[in-house]
């Protein structure tokens, strides 16, 4: 039997879910134009120069800002910060500078804005954006790192948001 188009994209949408992915908000822009949304596509791309890759869907609220300011912050999200990645995620209708309420936020070198406390907060400067169908590739050089308190992080896996701690972690050869 072959599927049509909708039935692969759900198909294919039920089995990503089955891959845990850091959860990360991924932050623009500088003020009251500052936005910002949720990426489990978040890698990096090269160490040298350091280098960022996340995918951001062009219908996104805050994907006009990425071409305008040209700069990201990738701000990788502990199991506390669980109600951040909500907000970002627009849950409740939230959107635009509102996103920032809950956290503290300080500007990157760059302009991004980075989350203190955060696991890991990147600040990347847009060097590429490449477009694949629905969603912009950006490749972002890396300007600066901070790592924080890197003992748990928040994953999304299977439809929700997910602590991974050192008590539940995969360990080798099990």
């Amino acid at each position: 039997m072959k599927l049509t188009n909708h039935d692969m994209s759900d198909t294919f949408r039920q089995a990503m879910r089955s891959f845990a992915g850091n959860v990360s908000v991924i932050t623009v822009g500088e003020g009251d134009e500052r936005s910002g949304l949720v990426a489990t596509s978040t890698v990096s791309l090269s160490v040298e120069p350091a280098t960022m890759l996340v995918c951001v869907n062009r219908s996104a609220s805050s994907w006009p800002l990425f071409e305008r300011y040209r700069h990201f912050g990738v701000n990788a999200l502990r199991p506390d910060q669980k109600a951040i990645a909500e907000r970002f995620s627009g849950k409740g209708g939230v959107k635009g500078a509102e996103r920032y309420a809950l956290g503290t936020w300080r500007k990157g070198e760059t302009g991004a804005p980075l989350l203190q406390g955060a696991a890991v907060a990147i600040d990347c400067e847009i060097q590429d954006m490449i477009e694949w169908t629905t969603h912009s590739i950006l490749i972002g050089r890396v300007r600066s790192v901070a790592i924080g308190d890197a003992s748990a992080a928040l994953v999304y896996w299977q439809g929700d948001y997910r602590p991974l701690t050192a008590e539940n972690r995969v360990v080798s050869g099990v």
